[in-house]
């Protein structure tokens, strides 16, 4: 499984920058959101998340770290997804911005000739 896992996020990964290789904009954008998945796919199962252990101490009961769920590996993927969600977010306003003023949407501003 963690072969299966692994190559998932390899290959989700080389999408992604493939696609951040293209010369269109939003291809970029779509290339660094892929990215941004991968990366918290990779974090998140680093975690080891746990099904079956309370993410926090019962009341009353002595602390054991061997029994509860390790809650960081969450946090960060949520304060990721937040966080690149807002990023996409501005990347999407500039390049319609951009769009705008140069009238092509091309990572370099010129169009190819054909």
């Amino acid at each position: 499984m963690e072969a299966v896992l692994s190559l998932a996020i390899g290959i989700v990964f080389g999408a992604g920058i493939w696609l951040l290789l293209r010369p269109r904009s939003f291809q970029v954008l779509a290339g660094l959101m892929l990215m941004s998945y991968a990366v918290n796919l990779f974090i998140f199962v680093m975690g080891r998340v746990w099904l079956d252990r309370p993410p926090f101490t019962p009341a009353g009961t002595v602390p054991d770290p061997s029994v509860l769920a390790d809650p960081l590996p969450q946090a960060l993927v949520l304060t990721a997804i937040v966080i690149g969600f807002a990023t996409t977010a501005l990347y999407l306003v500039v390049m319609i911005g951009a769009r705008g003023i140069t009238g092509t949407d091309h990572v370099d501003g010129e169009e190819p000739e054909t």
